[in-house]
């Protein structure tokens, strides 16, 4: 049996992280998981799990999460009317595609590779985050064809490589091809869905080596999936609650310069420095 203390030092953590996470996700209106994969490292790292497939057990924790917050998220859009489902059909296929191809090689890279992988994403995440425009354009509706056929599965890909939803991709692909950006959020939660359940199924299986946390079956760390779920699920409505309080966009400055400085440091790590 796992030792108590250190049950209990990773429950306290993780729920610092459930609850940080939850408040910027319904205050900023961004992903979970763009904070919790870079969360997750450092705390496992903290508690001594720090083995060369670390960071296939936290894009796939992370992952695991958004499989129940999207699915809370597209519900609550769908109430409202605002999840384009036409959108969400036809891009269905190729996010799929995408997320499985993206399971397929995370589970062959090592820890040091997809950080400096997460790392390089997450600054151009970021970047875009702090400097982008709302009313850049690139179109004036969503592309079909071969571009479609091209864009749907790189969603997909990129996003399991980051561990994310479909928000950091989807929202950005959308807004600058002329979707609302209401409309873009909420069918972006079900981008969400597509990308976390077959990555996720497929990281059950993935044989992990020594040194993997207590309750992990495959690169899914059962507890702390459950103590994020339960915690985002507590604050993230206190996070929209401020969200209407405050204006969020110079928040949302603050949260580009935190993530690119994250981004950063997962660089660095990478190349060991």
């Amino acid at each position: 049996m796992p030792e108590t203390d250190l049950l209990l030092q990773m429950a306290l953590m993780l729920m610092a992280i459930g609850a940080f996470a939850g408040v910027l996700a319904g205050l900023l209106g961004v992903g979970g998981g763009i904070v919790l994969v870079p969360a997750f490292f450092y705390a496992f790292q903290t508690l001594g799990y720090d083995g060369p497939q670390l960071m296939q057990m936290c894009l796939a924790t992370s992952l695991a999460t958004i499989i129940v917050t999207s699915l809370r998220s597209v519900h609550s859009h769908n109430k409202k009317g605002a999840v384009d489902w036409q959108i969400l059909r036809s891009w269905a296929p190729g996010i799929v595609i995408g997320a499985i191809i993206g399971m397929l090689l995370v589970a062959q890279l090592r820890s040091g590779t997809l950080q400096a992988i997460f790392g390089g994403l997450a600054l151009i995440v970021g970047l875009y985050m702090g400097f982008g425009r709302a009313e850049w354009r690139l179109g004036q509706a969503m592309p079909t064809g071969v571009l479609r056929a091209v864009l749907s599965p790189g969603v997909g890909f990129l996003s399991v490589l980051m561990g994310i939803g479909g928000g950091s991709f989807g929202v950005p692909l959308m807004s600058l091809f002329n979707t609302p950006i209401h409309r873009a959020v909420a069918t972006a939660a079900g981008f969400g869905v597509l990308i976390a359940v077959p990555s996720v199924i497929g990281f059950l299986f993935v044989d992990m080596q020594a040194g993997k946390p207590p309750l992990t079956i495959g690169a899914v760390n059962l507890v702390a999936f459950g103590i994020i779920i339960a915690m985002t699920l507590i604050t993230a409505p206190l996070g929209v609650k401020l969200a209407h309080a405050m204006d969020p966009k110079p928040l949302k400055r603050v949260f580009a310069v935190f993530l690119v400085l994250v981004a950063v440091n997962m660089l660095r790590k990478a190349l060991g420095w």
